[in-house]
């Protein structure tokens, strides 16, 4: 009856329930539960893997470039982290209430893994989350203009409940690139929250988005309410590449 009744349960895909009762089964005879016992025993254990499950696929479909955790952001001085307005950041209300981040500092900093880091943690809190390269995402929006599936692609973006956009301003925007970064402003303004990483300063954006119009119209939408973060220090590739050299010459 047991066995008939784990098939049943992994017909309907009820995976935590099944693993749930199947470790039951295998206990010692003297552990007996009630039958409210029973009950919230098998629901917990197939509401705690749906929601293990939704966040791996969170994680998945938000195409993090680094594993990235709060526990490896690095809060040493030289790179003069607020701890506070991190730690503020981590709650994620900066998603609730829609506003936008922006992370700069110099190549190597941490930017794009402290980026990453808050997005896992909104993951974490259940919001759909979707991680890209600017130029890479613009660069595939030209190639799905050509057949008019761009729109589709653009209302998935609207979507996300965060948007982080990673190495901003590297490529100087070209006057495609520039109307569809507007439209993914425009339709996300004041909805939903978007995350910048970039190595040029805030200051000089209007000079990497170019012709001053449409530059002022996107950072009308975007600068008001923002977040800023600014990591200085040196580069932690360089630093940790020499950490690295270090070890070896004493091995050696």
């Amino acid at each position: 009856m047991n066995k008939d009744t784990l098939k049943k349960m992994g017909d309907m895909r009820l995976h935590g329930m099944q693993t749930a009762f199947k470790s039951f089964v295998e206990l010692p005879p003297t552990v007996t539960f009630t039958n409210d016992e029973m009950a919230q025993y098998l629901v917990q254990n197939e509401w705690d893997d749906r929601k293990h499950r939704s966040l791996q696929r969170n994680i998945k479909t938000a195409k993090f470039r680094y594993l990235a955790d709060v526990d490896g952001i690095d809060f040493s001085n030289k790179r003069e982290l607020d701890k506070n307005q991190i730690d503020r950041l981590l709650t994620c209300e900066f998603i609730k209430k829609g506003q936008d981040v922006f992370i700069t500092g110099s190549t190597g900093t941490g930017k794009s893994y402290l980026a990453s880091a808050i997005g896992r943690q909104a993951c974490l809190f259940g919001f759909k989350v979707y991680y890209t390269n600017t130029a890479k995402l613009l660069s595939v929006l030209k190639m799905a203009k050509a057949d008019g599936s761009h729109i589709r692609e653009l209302a998935r973006i609207e979507k996300q409940d965060l948007l982080i956009l990673d190495d901003f301003g590297i490529q100087s925007f070209d006057a495609s690139g520039r109307a569809l970064l507007m439209d993914i402003v425009e339709d996300r303004h004041g909805k939903h929250s978007t995350i910048i990483a970039s190595q040029v300063p805030v200051k000089n954006w209007y000079d990497v988005i170019g012709e001053q119009t449409v530059a002022d119209a996107i950072l009308d939408r975007l600068v008001h309410q923002s977040v800023r973060v600014e990591l200085k220090g040196e580069s932690l590739r360089k630093l940790k590449k020499e950490n690295n050299t270090e070890e070896t010459e004493k091995i050696n």
